[in-house]
Order: structure tokens, then C-alpha cells, then sequence
């Protein structure tokens, strides 16, 4: 569908729901297609196109509101939809805090950021990133069996319109190859994995290269044994670093704040990390594969330091959770068709620091190297962290052996006012980090 197409059903349907009798409304459209296939030892086991169609509406009499959802465009669903809104913002409870834009908070203009391939690639080019990380995967001395690879594409068209004058679009895409496989031989068998997201295909990794990583990373595994319980240094590989920037975010979400269940709700403006940590947020990063020209409220975003020399500057806010705590929104709303809006980051990334993975992982008498997460035992009121994890152990700074059934522990208060970066940050999810060292955390083995 053309984008003027798009924001010309959203028009009317606004349209239609004033005359119906709503104070005010906005309004959400997606539509994509992808495809993808999957293989395992040679063998298709997946190759599929789908398309999709999402419309959302949202309406508000005084401070009640409604959401309802169809994936049916004509003309007798779209009243419908009118009506089955109307009537559920009349029943509902007041909500203080709702509420579209005022006319002059939202975005009159924004700027092009490449979000969007325009070249649909054919079903036998995905088959052939997909075999071609596959069979380097399987050719790894050691590997003995497939979990299989997959390759895949997408793209969407996102059209946003509102009873405040504001109407935008814009299209993304993403490609994505990975390879899973296994080495070893019965109960001494392990897994690992590699994989490679970009919005264009030119800017993926060579699938060879992925599957030879994910082979490569299967089999150093094999012969992982229990360490003793102690206090040590914890390094983190990017696969699982960025795993500490998500809880930051849950931890500066302006829901939790309002509602006082973050363990961070009193440390705005204080340091929280190391004076040379920097976290950025950009929803403007070209090609980036979580940008975005606008965010999902009409209001115009733009580049933030989260995380300024150790500070924290500010909460992840929409209109909603802004109201609540008496602030101006961050740009950060994001919805989908069925729920109102709610802030969640787009590009962001902790800044590399000056010392190298090498250095970060050569100071380490004794400590653990982590590459696998597990669990989700940490909470966001508290910040206590506990997971189960794997990886390998340093000695003398170098890693020694492949280690299992273990678990980290220690209070993301203290993880953050103890890391440090190294300078190998790689754009690979939207959420990244590079190689991380924190000190003092606890070991619990054997």
C-alpha cells in the first residue's frame, strides 16, 4: 500500500470518529510482508511469505479512553470500528493521565533515515544464505549435528494519524541470517549459535562466516565443568552485555517510576555508573535497526544521552507516564494497534571505552567469562540479580576452560557503579554493548 494510501484511511477513520461523537482519537496502521526459510542438514524445513494488515484506533470522551483493533479495511468494518470504540470509551473508567498530543508538541517535520531496503530479496537468495551458513557450520571439526539455519526478510509500512493534525509514515525493513548446531556426542553434547540482523543486505555478515562462528563457538563448549563458589571479576561478552542495558531501561521506564517499583525511582541527575560511562539512545542512527523518524505519539525524538559521564539524565517517558510525574515526554512512546502507548528505547547502545577486550580479559588473575545467560531471577524494585550462566574460566588472564552450572549474583546498583567497557561495541540487535568487566560479583559453583 502506497503511504498516502495509508494515512487516507487513518484520515477517515479519525474523521469518522469526531462526527461519532469522540473529543478526540488517533490512529495506527501497519502492514508488511516477509518471508523466511529454514533448513536443517540440507533439508527445507520452512519456506514462507506472509502478509499482514493491522489497523488500531484509539478514541477519548474526557479522560476515557478506548483501543480496538481489525485487520479488515472496508468500509462496514471501519464504522464498526467506530462504533465498538465509542461505545467501550463511554463505559471505562476516567483516566487522568490519557490523552492524545496538544497540537503544538507534535512533529511538523522529520528527517530520512534509510529504515528501509527496497530490494525484496528472491526466495532463492534467502535459501542460499541460509545453506551456505549451514554447511560452514556443519564443516567445523567437531560439529556433529544441526539445529538448523535461517534466513529471512521483512518490511512494513507504519502510518500514524491524529484528531491534532499530525499524519506521518514511514517504511522499515530487516534482514537476518542465522545458523544453531551441536558438537560432541551424549550427555557431553553442547550447543551454540551465531546470527547477523541488518536493515539492508549489504550490511549483513557472510553467512560462511556466521555458520563458522556458530560451529567454532559450539565446539570450544565441549568438556565444561563446575567452578568453586567465590567472589570474582565477571566479564561479559557482548552476546550477553547488552542484557545489562534491558534492565537499565525496565529500571528508568516512567511507568515504573509513577508508580515508584524501580530501584533506580531516586537516582535521576546522580552518577549510577563509572564518571566514563556514556549510554545513548538514538532513534535517528541511519540504518540503525530500531529507528524510527517519530515516535509513537506523533511527538518528535532525537539522540539522548541516557547515561552522561556516569549520570543519569533523564526517564524513558511518553505523554502518559510524563503527566504522571509533572514532566514534558522524552519522545520514546511506541504501540501497537491493540494497547495504548508506552515508552520503550529505540537504538541504544553503551559508548565503547578505551581499553581493548584483551586488556579487559589480561587483568584478570581469576575470574569468569561469560557467554550464556540464563533465568530471570532479577528484580526491578530491588535490583538484586541472579542467573544461571556458562562461559569459560580466566586464569592468568587467559581462558582456560569452558565452564556450566553456574550461577552470577550481585545488585545491578553495585554491577553499574563497578563496569567497564571495552571498545569492541558492534551494532548487531538495537540494544548493544561491548565486552563488560565487573568486579566483585558472586560465583556460586560447586
Amino acid at each position: 500500500m502506497p503511504n498516502g494510501d495509508a494515512l487516507n484511511i487513518l484520515d477517515d477513520l479519525i474523521a469518522r470518529a469526531r462526527r461519532a461523537g469522540a473529543d478526540a482519537a488517533d490512529a495506527v496502521l501497519f502492514e508488511g510482508t516477509s518471508i523466511a526459510h529454514a533448513q536443517r542438514l540440507g533439508k527445507t524445513e520452512k519456506l514462507e511469505r506472509s502478509e499482514s494488515y493491522d489497523l488500531g484506533l484509539r478514541i477519548l470522551v474526557g479522560k476515557c479512553q478506548a483501543m480496538v483493533s481489525s485487520n479488515d479495511r472496508s468500509a462496514a468494518a471501519i464504522g464498526e470500528l467506530v462504533d465498538r470504540a465509542l461505545a467501550m470509551a463511554k463505559t471505562v473508567p476516567e483516566d487522568p493521565y490519557c490523552g492524545i498530543a496538544d497540537p503544538d508538541q507534535i512533529a511538523r517535520e522529520w528527517p530520512s533515515l534509510e529504515t528501509c531496503d527496497p530490494d525484496e530479496p528472491s526466495a532463492a537468495a534467502l535459501i542460499a544464505r541460509a545453506r551456505e551458513a549451514e554447511e560452514a557450520a556443519l564443516a567445523v571439526a567437531g560439529v556433529t549435528n544441526s539445529e538448523g539455519a535461517e534466513a529471512s526478510w521483512s518490511q512494513a509500512i507504519v502510518a500514524l494519524a491524529a484528531s491534532n493534525g499530525f499524519a506521518g509514515t514511514y517504511a522499515d525493513s530487516s534482514h537476518g541470517v542465522s545458523a544453531a548446531v551441536l558438537a560432541g556426542t551424549g550427555t557431553g553434547m553442547e550447543r551454540d549459535y551465531d546470527y547477523s540482523s541488518a536493515v539492508f543486505a549489504a550490511d549483513l555478515r557472510d553467512p560462511a562466516e556466521i555458520g563458522r562462528s556458530a560451529g567454532e563457538r559450539a565446539v570450544r563448549r565441549l568438556g565444561a565443568r563446575k567452578v568453586a563458589t567465590g567472589q570474582v571479576p565477571i566479564i561479559f561478552d557482548p552476546r550477553v552485555s547488552r542484557s545489562l542495558l534491558g534492565h537499565l531501561i525496565g529500571a528508568i521506564s516512567g511507568p515504573g517510576i509513577a508508580r515508584g517499583t524501580s530501584f533506580l525511582k531516586d537516582k535521576l541527575g546522580q552518577r549510577i555508573f563509572p564518571q566514563n560511562v556514556t549510554i545513548i539512545d538514538d532513534p535517528h542512527r541511519r540504518r540503525g535497526l530500531r529507528s524510527k523518524p517519530f515516535d509513537g505519539e506523533g511527538i518528535g525524538n532525537r539522540r539522548r544521552a541516557i547515561v552522561e559521564n556516569g549520570v543519569l539524565t533523564t526517564w524513558l517517558l511518553d505523554l502518559r507516564s510524563a503527566r504522571q510525574l509533572g514532566l514534558q515526554t522524552t519522545g520514546h512512546a511506541s504501540r501497537g494497534t491493540s494497547s495504548p502507548p508506552s515508552p520503550s528505547p529505540t537504538n541504544f547502545w553503551l559508548e565503547p571505552g578505551e581499553a581493548t577486550a584483551a586488556a579487559l580479559l589480561g587483568g584478570v588473575e581469576r575470574g569468569f567469562y561469560v557467554n550464556e545467560l540464563m533465568g530471570m531471577g532479577v528484580s526491578g524494585t530491588t535490583g538484586d540479580y541472579s542467573r544461571g550462566a556458562a562461559g569459560f574460566w580466566i586464569e592468568n588472564g587467559v581462558l582456560s576452560f569452558p565452564v556450566s552450572e553456574v550461577t552470577i549474583a550481585g545488585n545491578l546498583k553495585e554491577m553499574f557503579q563497578h563496569l567497564t567497557a571495552a571498545n569492541d561495541l558492534e551494532f548487531k540487535s538495537g540494544v548493544d554493548a561491548p565486552t563488560v568487566r565487573i568486579d566483585g560479583m558472586t560465583l556460586a559453583g560447586s
